[in-house]
C-alpha cells in the first residue's frame, strides 16, 4: 500500500511560482507512475502531468497542454518524493491538486491506485 501526502500549496500571485511536494510511503514507490491531478470548483478532475517509475529511470514525463512549458514534474526516489514545480501561474490554475500513484502509464484518474488528500492552490490576479 502507498500513502501520499501533498504539501506546499497556498496563495500565489499570477505570474509567480509555487512548488508542490508529495511525500510517499511504501517500499515500491520507485516503480509507480506518479501523476498530478487538479480539480477546480464545478469541473472534472483533470490530469496535470506525470512522471514514470524506475523502469524509465524516473525521467519520462507527460503534461497536459494547458501546463506545458510552465509546470515541471520531478521525483526523488531515494527520498520518496515527487514534485510539481509551477511557474508563471495563472488564475485558471486555481484548484485542489492531488498526487496519485498508478501501476501503469496513464492520464486517466480511474487507472490510479492511490491518492493523496489534495491541497489547495489559489492564484490571485
Amino acid at each position: 500500500q502507498v500513502q501520499l501526502v501533498e504539501s506546499g500549496g497556498g496563495l500565489v500571485q499570477a505570474g509567480g511560482s509555487l512548488r508542490l511536494s508529495c511525500a510517499a510511503s511504501g517500499r515500491t514507490f520507485s516503480s509507480y507512475f506518479m501523476g498530478w491531478f487538479r480539480q477546480a470548483p464545478g469541473k472534472e478532475r483533470e490530469f496535470v502531468g506525470g512522471i514514470g517509475g524506475i523502469i524509465w529511470s524516473g525521467t519520462l514525463t507527460r503534461y497536459a497542454d494547458s501546463v506545458k512549458g510552465r509546470f515541471t514534474i520531478s521525483r526523488d526516489n531515494a527520498k520518496k518524493m515527487v514534485y510539481l514545480q509551477m511557474n508563471s501561474v495563472k488564475p485558471e490554475d486555481t484548484a485542489v491538486y492531488y498526487c496519485a500513484a498508478a501501476t501503469s502509464w496513464s492520464s486517466a484518474p480511474g487507472d490510479y491506485n492511490y491518492w493523496g488528500q489534495g491541497i489547495q492552490v489559489t492564484v490571485s490576479s
